[in-house]
């Protein structure tokens, strides 16, 4: 699961990244409104964490502004401004959350997968493809009655292949959805992850899942080993 954190303080905001992360989310930060409406433009996110005092705006004009757009992902509203007034307006304006500061990540982390199953326009599906078995709401994934023991970047590989089962994914699209601005172009950071997740998912299945499409990526699907 992605997640924005959008966050003017950047210690606060790398200290979220860095405890989002352990638990297994996909986590892209930025500091003013300006960066913010570009991030959310170009990319799709599972939840935002989103504070209201912004050195260039105000964080409730950006959630009036996806609102109005249709953009219904979901918001939790993080912030040192607790009166009853301004949590008030947030809600009113289309925020999911309200969690004022100072932030503690496990509760923060709790309300945002309690959120995300109450969005039932981006709810999370089981992916059943043969034997294989993803549930990205719970960051679990299986193979028959084995658990698959993945690191959260190899489950977010698996996730993002099993949420487009069937379609070919390039490198390109795994590497920004999954590390963001953090890749190397030319890294060979996804090759080393689909062969470890093509390692474990063999260990207990003859199926081969992941299949390689010369020239432009992978593709998971359920064909027999040959």
């Amino acid at each position: 699961m992605k997640i924005l954190v959008i966050e003017d303080d950047q210690v606060l905001a790398k200290n979220l990244k860095q405890s989002l992360e352990k638990d297994g989310f996909i986590v892209d930060i930025v500091f003013n409104k300006k960066d913010s409406l570009t991030e959310i433009e170009i990319n799709e996110y599972d939840c935002i964490i989103l504070d209201i005092g912004l050195p260039d705006g105000n964080g409730f004009d950006i959630l009036k502004e996806l609102r109005a757009k249709k953009n219904n992902t979901p918001v939790i509203i993080a912030t040192a401004r607790g009166q009853v007034e301004d949590k008030i307006k947030g809600l009113n304006l289309g925020a999911d959350d309200y969690l004022p500061k100072p932030i503690d990540s496990n509760e923060l982390i709790a309300r945002i997968r309690a959120v995300i199953r109450r969005d039932k326009n981006s709810a999370l599906p089981v992916i059943t493809i043969g034997d294989l078995v993803v549930k990205p709401a719970e960051h679990f994934a299986s193979i028959g009655d084995h658990n698959l023991n993945l690191t959260a970047k190899e489950f977010s590989v698996l996730e993002y292949l099993s949420l487009h089962s069937g379609q070919a994914v390039t490198r390109t699209m795994l590497m920004e959805h999954i590390w963001g601005s953090d890749f190397e172009t030319f890294s060979n950071v996804v090759d080393v992850y689909i062969r470890t997740l093509r390692r474990k998912l063999g260990e207990y299945s003859k199926i081969q899942y992941i299949h390689t499409i010369r020239g432009k990526g992978y593709i998971l699907k359920n064909e027999d080993k040959k």
